[in-house]
């Protein structure tokens, strides 16, 4: 399978953009990675919240990494859990997932984690987007720079 590089194309983005959870979706489609299944909310114009469903597992077992533009969270968890009498039970369904896993976003520059907790098989992850101060927008007001020279003379 090939590996598509498209931050060229997201450059321009701030926080979650449409179509960066359009590529995300898809590409992990491909890959056939949808576990666990997750939602991005914006809660603000700077405050987000990734949700991860993680059914059986525990704190410990989750580990969240955020290096540079990437925000990884992994799970470890072991196939067979094992009963108190030392061997491992015999399903007859099993639909809870309990494997290992490894899921990716890719954040803006400006996009910091503040914060995660797990509550009734949720990881919840904390968001925010802190633009600096040289780079927010400011008003530059016109001929200042003459009433400057002029009161200098």
């Amino acid at each position: 399978m090939r590996t598509f590089d498209l931050s060229p194309l997201l450059r321009n983005t701030v926080g979650f953009d449409r179509f960066d959870r359009l590529f995300d979706t898809a590409f992990n489609a491909a890959d056939g990675q949808s576990f666990p299944a997750y939602d991005i909310v914006r809660h603000d114009d700077d405050k987000y919240r990734i949700t991860l469903a993680v059914a059986g597992y525990s704190a410990e077992e989750l580990e969240i990494n955020q290096e540079g533009r990437a925000l990884t969270i992994t799970g470890k968890a072991d196939e067979a859990p094992v009963a108190e009498g030392g061997e491992a039970p015999a399903f007859l369904h099993r639909g809870i997932a309990r494997r290992a896993f490894t899921r990716r976003f890719h954040l803006a520059d400006t996009v910091k984690v503040v914060d995660a907790d797990l509550q009734n098989g949720l990881l919840h992850i904390e968001l925010v987007n802190e633009i600096p101060e040289a780079e927010k927008p400011r008003t530059i007001s016109i001929g200042s720079s003459q009433k400057q020279l002029s009161q200098a003379a």
